[in-house]
C-alpha cells in the first residue's frame, strides 16, 4: 500500500476548511495536518493533525510538517477587516502570499488556493481586484503545479460568523442560481462540501501545470474522488 499523501491546510477553520477536514475523515489516502491561528474541534474520528501557531511560525509548521501539497483556504469579509484596505490586505494576500512562498521555501511543490469568481488584478471592485492580484503572484511563486478555484457563493453552516448579506443570498441561490446560464454559470452558488471534494481530489493529482477551475470545473474534479472503502480503506 502506498504512503498517505501529506497535505498542509490553512484556513481551517473558515467553512471551506472545516468541509475539507470533514471530507478527510475514514481516508486512507491522504494526511492531513490542518494549520490555524486558533483552536478548533475535530470531528469525530479524524485522524489528522491539528497545529495551533501564530501565522509567523506557520513556515516553522510546514517545514515540520513536509506536506506535498499546501491547501491554502484563507480568506476574511470586507466587513470582518474593518472595512480597512490594509486589514483585508493582510489576510487575504500577504498572509497568502507569504505562506506559499514559505511552503515553496520547504520544498512543497504544490498548491491549490480558493479565490473568488471574477478574480481580476484589473477589477474595479476592491475584493476582487486583490483576489486577482493574489492569484497574479501565485503564478510567480514556482510551484510545479498551482491549482486556482474560482468558486461563487459559498453555501454551509458557518460556526461562530454572523453573515447576514450571505446568509440571505444563500437562502434565496436556489432560486437565482436557476436564471444563470451560460457564461453566468460561473456565478451561481456552490455549497462548501463540493468545493472541498474538488479540492482533494485536485490534491491527488500530480501533472504538472497551472489550471483555473470555476464552479463546473470545482463540480468535474470533485466528481472523480474515489470514496474511501469500508474501514477506511481506500479502494
Amino acid at each position: 500500500m502506498s504512503e498517505p499523501l501529506r497535505i498542509a491546510l490553512v484556513g481551517a477553520t473558515g467553512l471551506v476548511g472545516r468541509s475539507l477536514i470533514e471530507l478527510c475523515v475514514g481516508r486512507s489516502d491522504v494526511r492531513l495536518a490542518a494549520i490555524a491561528r486558533r483552536e478548533m474541534p475535530l470531528p469525530a474520528g479524524a485522524r489528522m493533525e491539528m497545529f495551533v501557531a501564530d501565522p509567523a511560525d506557520w513556515s516553522e509548521v510546514i517545514a515540520a510538517v513536509r506536506p506535498q501539497v499546501l491547501v491554502s483556504a484563507l480568506g476574511t469579509t470586507w466587513r470582518k477587516a474593518g472595512k480597512d484596505e490594509a486589514a483585508f490586505r493582510a489576510v487575504d494576500q500577504r498572509l497568502v502570499l507569504d505562506t506559499a512562498r514559505a511552503a515553496r521555501e520547504c520544498g512543497v511543490d504544490r498548491m491549490i488556493a480558493v479565490s473568488s469568481v471574477a478574480a481580476d488584478p484589473a477589477a474595479r471592485t476592491f475584493y476582487l481586484r486583490v483576489k486577482g492580484e493574489v492569484e497574479r503572484e501565485l503564478a510567480k511563486a514556482g510551484f510545479h503545479r498551482l491549482d486556482i478555484l474560482r468558486p461563487g457563493l459559498l453555501r454551509g453552516r458557518r460556526e461562530h460568523d454572523v453573515r447576514a448579506g450571505e446568509r440571505a443570498a444563500s437562502a434565496i441561490s436556489p432560486l437565482t442560481d436557476l436564471l444563470l446560464h451560460g457564461r453566468l454559470r460561473q456565478y451561481r452558488s456552490i455549497p462548501a462540501r463540493v468545493v472541498a471534494r474538488g479540492i482533494l481530489a485536485l490534491a491527488l493529482r500530480s501533472t504538472r501545470g497551472r489550471f483555473v477551475h470555476d464552479n463546473d470545473g470545482i463540480r468535474r474534479a470533485g466528481r472523480t474522488l474515489a470514496e474511501p472503502a469500508k474501514g477506511g480503506e481506500t479502494p
